[in-house]
């Protein structure tokens, strides 16, 4: 039962920051353009010099 008193704390500090992390993704518009990030990895830039 001792154990509890140390788990307990720092599973609601934990939970804490996942709900802080996610509350800052939401303020700073990291979902605003999910598709595009997903088909923007398959294609090749064109911007990129040729080596």
């Amino acid at each position: 039962m001792n154990v509890l008193v140390i788990l307990i704390p720092v599973s609601l500090i934990l939970g804490g920051m996942g709900i802080v992390a996610f509350l800052w993704t939401v303020r700073h518009n990291q979902y605003e353009d999910i598709e595009g990030d997903a088909a923007r990895i398959l294609f090749d830039d064109e911007d990129e010099p040729n080596s």
